[in-house]
C-alpha cells in the first residue's frame, strides 16, 4: 500500500476510535460517516463499515447487532483516552497562535508550544488529503490600514510587564513617551493589555494616581516586576474602558456629525456604517459618534471625499489642517503642477 494512501487511511481510523463513545448503545455507521465528512474526511458509509469491522479485531469494540442500523462502542471498561488531537482542535490552534502570542505569558506560551508543534504537524501530514487541513492556506486576516511592521518590543520587557499583569502586581519601567526623547521612570499598576493592530498597549494607572491610561509597550525600555499589588480603579472594566473609545484616543463625549461624502463613500457607509443609528440622505450622512483622534485621522484620509458639515468647531480643525497641508504642497511647487493626477477609490 502506498505511504500516502497508508497515512490517509490511519488517520480517518484514528479520528474513528475518537468518535466512538464508551457506554449506550454506540453510534452507527451512518452517524460516524457524517461526523467524519464534517471534519474534511471525504468518506463514504461503505468505507466507514469497512474500517469499523477492520477495528473491530484490533480493539475489540463492541457491535450492537440486536437490530439494524447497528451501534459501535467502546468495550465495557477500555481506556478511551487517545494521545493526539483532532482535525478541528489542531486547526484551531494553528489558527490562534500567531493571534494569541503577544497577549500570552512566555511561560504559559511555552507550556503551549508542544500543541502548537503537534497541531502543525498534523495539518501539515493531512494537507494533501483532507479539505480541512488545507484551510489554512484559504484564510488571512488583513487590516484595512496602510501596512506596517510590528513595533519591536524588548522580550525582558514583555516577561515583566505579562508577570505584573497575570500576577496583579506593580511594575517598574523606564518610559519614552511618544513627544519625549528621554525615558521616565515611572510605577505603573497595570490593569490589561491590548492588541491595536501593530501596537500593544499596557492599560495602566501610574503612581498613586485614579485616571487610567495606555502605555505602548515597545516605547519601555525597561521592566521590573514588583512585590506590591496592584490597586485597581474602582469599579475598572476593560470592556467599558475600551467602548468609551480610549483605544481610539479620545474621551466618552459623543458628538453629532454631519458629513457631505462622495459616492463612493455612500456605497462603503452604507455597507459599513460609521454608528448603530447612522442616517444617509442622499450624500448627506448624520451619525452620533465618539469624538476621537481616530475619527479626525479618517476624516483627512478620505481627502476631497468628505466635508464635515458639523459641529462647526470640528469642520474649522479639519480645515485648518487641509490648509496647513495644502500650503506645504503649494511652497513646493513653485514651478508648477507637473504629472498631477486624480486617485480613484479602490473598487469594492
Amino acid at each position: 500500500m502506498p505511504a500516502q494512501t497508508t497515512r490517509r487511511t490511519l488517520s480517518r481510523q484514528w479520528e474513528l476510535l475518537k468518535l466512538l463513545p464508551s457506554r449506550g448503545v454506540g453510534k452507527t455507521a451512518a452517524e460516524l460517516t457524517q461526523a467524519l465528512n464534517a471534519q474534511g474526511f471525504a468518506v463514504s458509509k461503505r468505507q466507514i463499515e469497512r474500517d469499523l469491522w477492520d477495528l473491530y479485531e484490533v480493539f475489540h469494540l463492541e457491535c450492537n447487532g440486536a437490530s439494524a442500523p447497528y451501534g459501535w462502542k467502546w468495550p465495557r471498561g477500555a481506556s478511551v483516552d487517545l494521545p493526539t488531537m483532532g482535525v478541528a482542535e489542531a486547526l484551531s490552534l494553528c489558527l490562534m497562535q500567531d493571534a494569541i502570542s503577544p497577549m500570552v505569558p512566555a511561560a504559559m506560551l511555552e507550556v503551549l508550544q508542544p500543541r502548537f508543534s503537534l497541531a502543525r504537524q498534523k495539518m501539515t501530514a493531512l494537507a494533501a488529503d483532507q479539505h480541512v487541513a488545507s484551510w489554512l492556506q484559504k484564510v488571512r486576516n488583513v487590516l484595512p490600514t496602510q501596512p506596517m511592521l510590528p513595533a519591536t518590543i524588548r522580550g525582558e520587557v514583555q516577561e515583566a510587564v505579562h508577570e505584573a499583569l497575570l500576577m496583579d502586581r506593580q511594575v517598574r519601567v523606564s518610559y519614552v513617551s511618544i513627544e519625549g526623547r528621554e525615558p521616565m521612570d515611572m510605577r505603573l499598576h497595570p490593569l490589561g493589555l491590548v492588541n491595536r493592530g501593530h501596537v500593544s498597549y499596557l492599560i495602566a494607572t501610574a503612581w498613586d494616581y485614579e485616571d487610567v491610561r495606555l502605555y505602548a509597550l515597545h516605547r519601555i525600555a525597561q521592566a521590573e516586576a514588583m512585590d506590591e499589588p496592584v490597586h485597581r480603579p474602582e469599579g475598572f472594566d476593560i470592556d467599558a474602558f475600551i467602548s468609551r473609545g480610549a483605544l481610539h484616543f479620545g474621551g466618552e463625549q459623543t458628538i453629532d456629525l454631519r458629513l457631505h461624502i462622495n459616492d463612493y463613500l455612500v456605497r462603503v457607509l452604507s455597507e459599513t456604517p460609521l454608528a448603530p443609528h447612522q442616517h444617509i440622505d442622499g450624500h448627506v450622512l448624520t451619525a452620533t459618534v465618539q469624538d476621537t483622534w481616530q475619527l479626525r485621522w479618517w476624516i483627512l484620509s478620505q481627502g476631497d471625499g468628505v466635508e464635515v458639515l458639523e459641529p462647526q468647531e470640528l469642520r474649522l480643525e479639519v480645515a485648518q489642517t487641509l490648509r496647513r497641508a495644502s500650503a506645504r504642497y503649494d511652497a513646493q511647487s513653485n514651478t508648477g503642477e507637473k504629472g498631477a493626477h486624480h486617485v480613484q477609490p479602490p473598487s469594492k
